[in-house]
C-alpha cells in the first residue's frame, strides 16, 4: 500500500511534468524546441543528464541537444552516430513499455560503438535497483500513426535519487517522449509553413509554387488545419479545413464550410475560444464531432494574406490532445485517490475541506446572520434545500416512521448536496460587492453540541476500525486490505450522493455529510456503524469489526487541522466509554 506522502510526491511531479509538456510547445523553433525537450527532462523528471539523439534525413542521429553539464555538452553536441548502431542498442536492450533500458552489466559491449557517450566511473551498485553510471536508459520518440516512425531518442542518466525508475517514473518519462514527439513534428511542421508563407509574400515570381507547396503542407499535415475568414460579417466561418481535421471531427469538408468554430466548441469553453487572440493565439478547448461527443484540441492561430496586400485570413493548427489530457486525469485521480480503496485520500480530504472554510471567525458569520446575511445554510438563497431525511410529523428530521429516515440504499434521497456542485465547478470566489466573502456560504457548527438546535452545517464524522489489527495479525495482511475495501463500500453505499467518503490511513476514515443537524449527524454514525458490523467474508471465512465514530463540525475560523482533530478527539471519547462493551473480531 501507499505511503501517506506518496501522493503529495506524485501531485508535485505531475505539477512538474504538467509545466515541461506546456514549456515544449512555446518554442518558436525546431532548435528551440529539441534544448527545451533536453531542458524540461532535467527539470521536470529528476534526472541529472539528458540528451536528445534527433534522426537526419540520411537516416543517422545527431546530438542536437543536451541538459545538465556543459562538459559533456561541449564533448558529443554534434556528434553522429549510425543509425545501426542505434538499431542495435534498442533491440538488445529491456523494454519497459516504450523505454529501453541496458544495464552496466550488459552495456559493455557497447563501448566500442559509434554513437557519441559521457559518462564517468562509480562503484558496483550497493541494492538490485540502484543507478550505475554506466547504466543506459533510452525513450525512443516515434512520429504519430500507424508507421511508428523514428524521430529520434532521448537518453537519460543519473536520476536525482539514485534508483532505477519505478513504474511512475517510466510512465512519466514514456509520456514525456511521446509529447516532445508531437512537438518536434509540430516544430517541423510550423517551419514548413513559415516557410512557405514566407514565399507567398516575397516571391510574387514564384506565386504558383508557393501555393502547391502550401497546400501540401495544408493537406497532408498529420494534424487538424483550418482557415477561416477575419473580419466582416462572416468573421470566423471556415473557408477550408483538411483532412485530418474532417476525421478528428467526423464531418466533411462540405459541411466543415457551414461552420465557424464558435458553432463547434463545447457552451463551457466559448469563452476561452473568444479571448484566444488571432495572431499567435494558444488555447486548449473541447470541439464537438458529429456524433454529439466532443475532443479535447489545442488550438494555435496565425494570420495569413492571400498577397502581399490582399485580405487576411486566419490560418489554426489544431492539434488532437484528448490522449493526454486522459493520461493527465488518469494520474491526478491516482495522487489524489487511495490506490486500495479507490477513495479519496487524505490530501484530497483535506482539499474539499479546506475549501469549504475560510479565515472569518463563526461569530461574524452568526452576527450576518442576524442581520439578513445567511450565514448558516439558507434554503431559500439556494433553492429550496431539502435534506434527504425523512420528516416527522413535528418536522424534525431523523425521527418519521423509518427511525431517522435516511435511505442508505438509494443514495441521496431526493437530496443534492451544495457540497457536490461546489466541488465540481471549484470554489474560485472572486471579491464582490462590499466585501471578499459575499459569495461565500459560512459554516457554522449547531451550538449545543449533541443538542439539535435547528442548525444545519458539515458534519465531519471520523471512524476507526475496532478489531481491525486483530484480523491483519491473525489472517494476514490479505485478508486486512480486502476487509478496508468492504469496508469503504459499505461506507460509500451508507451516504448520499455529493457526500465525501475518504481513507485518512491505515484503518481510518472520514466523511463528510453537508446540510446536517445534530441529530442528523448521529441518526448517520449509527447507521454507518451499524452498515459495517455484519460479517465479512474473505476467501470463504467471515470477518467481523466494529466502528467507533466521533463527531466534528467544520466551521469558518478554524482550520482543517482543528477540525479533523476535534472529530479525531470525540471518536476517543467513544472509544473510550465503550471500553467495557465486548467486541468481536474475526
Amino acid at each position: 500500500m501507499e505511503t501517506e506522502s506518496e501522493p503529495y510526491v506524485r501531485l508535485s511531479t505531475l505539477r512538474q511534468l504538467h509545466q515541461v509538456v506546456a514549456d515544449l510547445n512555446t518554442a518558436r523553433s525546431l532548435a528551440d524546441t529539441l534544448q527545451t525537450v533536453a531542458d524540461g527532462v532535467v527539470a521536470g523528471l529528476n534526472y541529472e543528464l539528458a540528451c536528445v539523439n534527433l534522426v537526419r534525413p540520411d537516416g543517422d542521429l545527431v546530438v542536437a541537444a543536451f541538459a545538465g553539464s556543459s562538459a559533456a555538452e561541449a564533448l558529443i553536441t554534434g556528434r553522429v552516430g549510425s543509425r545501426s548502431s542505434w538499431e542495435r542498442r534498442l533491440s538488445m536492450a529491456t523494454a519497459w513499455g516504450d523505454l529501453r533500458f541496458i544495464p552496466h552489466t550488459e552495456g559493455w559491449v557497447l563501448m566500442e560503438d559509434d554513437v557519441p557517450q559521457w559518462h564517468t566511473d562509480g562503484p558496483a551498485p550497493r541494492f538490485e535497483d540502484e543507478w550505475h553510471p554506466h547504466d543506459r536508459l533510452y525513450a525512443p520518440m516515434y512520429a504519430s500513426g500507424s508507421g511508428r516512425e523514428l524521430l529520434g531518442v532521448i537518453s537519460v542518466d543519473r536520476p536525482r535519487n539514485g534508483r532505477h525508475p519505478g513504474p511512475w517514473g517510466q510512465e512519466a518519462l514514456q509520456m514525456y517522449a511521446s509529447q516532445s514527439a508531437i512537438a518536434i513534428s509540430n516544430a517541423r511542421l510550423r517551419s514548413n509553413m513559415q516557410r512557405a508563407l514566407v514565399r507567398l509574400e516575397r516571391e510574387q515570381q514564384a506565386l504558383r509554387a508557393s501555393e502547391e507547396s502550401f497546400r501540401q503542407a495544408f493537406e497532408y499535415a498529420p494534424s487538424g488545419m483550418a482557415i477561416a475568414e477575419m473580419g466582416g460579417d462572416q468573421h470566423g466561418r471556415l473557408l477550408r479545413t483538411n483532412d485530418a481535421l474532417c476525421r478528428l471531427l467526423g464531418r466533411p469538408a462540405s459541411v466543415m464550410r457551414r461552420y465557424s468554430f464558435a458553432d463547434l466548441v463545447h457552451p463551457e469553453d466559448i469563452g476561452t475560444l473568444l479571448r484566444t487572440s488571432a495572431e499567435g493565439g494558444r488555447a486548449e478547448l473541447r470541439l464537438g464531432r458529429r456524433d454529439g461527443t466532443y475532443v479535447w484540441v489545442s488550438l494555435r492561430n496565425s494570420v495569413v494574406a492571400d498577397t502581399a496586400d490582399g485580405p487576411r485570413f486566419l490560418l489554426t493548427h489544431v492539434e488532437d490532445i484528448e490522449e493526454r489530457k486522459r493520461h493527465e486525469l488518469q494520474l491526478a485521480h491516482r495522487a489524489s485517490h487511495d490506490a486500495l480503496t479507490g477513495l479519496p485520500n487524505s490530501a484530497e480530504l483535506r482539499s474539499r475541506l479546506s475549501a469549504r472554510l475560510c479565515e472569518r471567525p463563526a461569530a461574524y458569520a452568526v452576527a450576518d446572520q442576524a442581520g439578513g446575511y445567511g450565514g448558516g445554510y439558507d434554503s431559500a438563497r439556494d433553492g429550496g434545500y431539502e435534506p434527504g431525511y425523512d420528516q416527522g410529523p413535528t418536522g424534525r428530521p431523523g425521527h418519521g416512521p423509518h427511525a431517522g429516515g435516511y435511505d442508505s440504499g438509494s443514495g441521496s434521497g431526493g437530496y443534492e448536496s451544495p457540497y457536490e456542485h461546489e466541488h465540481e465547478h471549484g470554489f474560485g470566489f472572486e471579491p464582490a460587492g462590499v466585501g471578499p466573502y459575499d459569495h461565500h456560504v459560512h459554516m457554522v457548527a449547531p451550538s449545543g453540541g449533541d443538542v439539535d438546535d435547528g442548525t444545519k452545517g458539515l458534519a465531519v464524522l471520523f471512524c476507526d476500525l475496532d478489531g481491525f489489527k486483530s484480523i491483519n495479525d491473525r489472517f494476514g495482511h490479505h485478508t486486512g486490505d480486502a476487509v478496508l475495501i468492504e469496508v469503504a463500500r459499505r461506507l460509500t453505499t451508507g451516504v448520499r450522493d455529493g457526500d465525501t467518503v475518504a481513507r485518512l490511513g491505515g484503518d481510518e476514515f472520514v466523511v463528510l455529510a453537508d446540510g446536517l443537524g445534530a441529530a442528523d449527524a448521529a441518526d448517520l454514525a449509527v447507521r454507518l456503524r451499524n452498515a459495517i458490523i455484519p460479517p465479512i467474508r474473505v476467501d470463504g471465512r467471515a470477518v467481523r469489526v466494529g466502528a467507533s465514530f466521533g463527531i466534528g463540525w467544520a466551521e469558518c475560523g478554524m482550520t482543517v487541522e482543528e477540525v479533523l482533530n476535534s472529530a479525531d478527539q470525540r471518536m476517543y471519547v467513544e472509544k473510550r466509554s465503550r471500553a467495557k462493551v465486548h467486541r468481536r473480531a474475526g
